[in-house]
């Protein structure tokens, strides 16, 4: 496993206004009133989603842009642009240098759900100086991860031939991550995708709900499933770096831990997350905060023991 060196430092100082215990609380004290507040937030990111979903019901539409509208029209592409133009429009910021240079990031959202979860995550990104975001829907008809990563993978190929970029960044939310982890693992997808992403992503399967259990893709989520278990198999040689983000009160996630990425032959780090459920890992403002820097760490991080955690 590795680590990210700077994460808790950077967590303990966005997340200051959380709310105290007492001085010297118990474990099972700490744990209801954590857990108390998770369940609070997780209603509230709930209602604000139930909002938000009918405006990402419908596909992005993209311009023709960047590599693309340059061969088309004889205007200069992505590389072009940057160097004609070293200023900026007025009322407009400036990018440093390399950030034009990043690569797309896709966003995968997880079951039963569509693009409008990322909003807030899309929104930090671009104020950021991420330029090419992607967020793609697949149906909740959907009954198969292999099917899903496939259509991933076209999608990805046609990112790559509009955008001028050869490798993409992605971050999954829940089976949104699976489905990005098996076109990575099994689909030879690790050549498009330098960092893979995971939010609440159950890699090692989950003990779901009964009656959701219905649903075919919900029963290859659970543990010993075919998908999961050809996630266990070998894999030498995969050239993504893989960042996933589990919590310890995330109620779809069982046990929590199955969120984290166990495999030998993976450039994995897991990032613990504390006092925050599964619906607010994407739109939780300390947790986007880790997600820029992972997009942004191109150097392998140092070995350590462990985890890194969101305090």
């Amino acid at each position: 496993m590795q680590t990210l060196p700077s994460l808790p430092l950077l967590l303990r100082r966005l997340c200051t206004g959380a709310a105290r215990l007492p001085s010297f609380p118990t474990r099972s004290t700490w744990a209801s009133a954590a857990l108390l507040r998770a369940t609070a937030l997780e209603l509230v990111v709930l209602a604000g989603h139930v909002l938000l979903y009918p405006t990402g019901i419908t596909g992005e539409r993209h311009p023709a842009t960047d590599a693309q509208a340059g061969t088309a029209t004889g205007a200069p592409g992505r590389a072009g642009r940057a160097a004609a133009s070293t200023t900026a429009p007025a009322g407009t910021t400036a990018l440093p240098t390399g950030q034009d240079e990043r690569p797309p990031v896709v966003l995968l959202h997880g079951f039963i759900d569509n693009r409008s979860v990322f909003v807030l995550l899309r929104r930090s990104l671009a104020r950021h100086g991420w330029r090419h975001l992607e967020s793609l829907n697949y149906s909740p008809l959907t009954c198969d991860i292999r099917t899903a990563a496939e259509l991933l993978g076209r999608h990805v190929e046609e990112i790559c031939a509009r955008t001028g970029h050869r490798e993409v960044d992605i971050v999954g939310h829940s089976l949104g991550g699976l489905i990005a982890r098996y076109y990575v693992q099994r689909l030879g997808g690790d050549r498009r995708v330098r960092t893979l992403v995971t939010l609440g992503t159950p890699h090692g399967g989950t003990a779901v709900a009964p009656l959701a259990g219905a649903h075919p893709i919900v029963r290859q989520m659970r543990s010993g499933s075919a998908p999961i278990e050809e996630l266990r198999l070998p894999a030498p040689g995969c050239r993504t770096r893989f960042v996933s983000f589990w919590s310890e009160l995330d109620q779809v996630i069982v046990p929590a831990e199955a969120a984290c990425i166990d495999h030998p032959d993976l450039d994995a780090v897991n990032v613990r997350v504390t006092g925050v459920g599964h619906l607010a890992l994407p739109v939780h403002p300390a947790v986007a905060a880790c997600i820029r820097q992972a997009l942004d760490a191109h150097e392998p991080a140092q070995p350590s023991p462990g985890t890194a955690s969101v305090a």
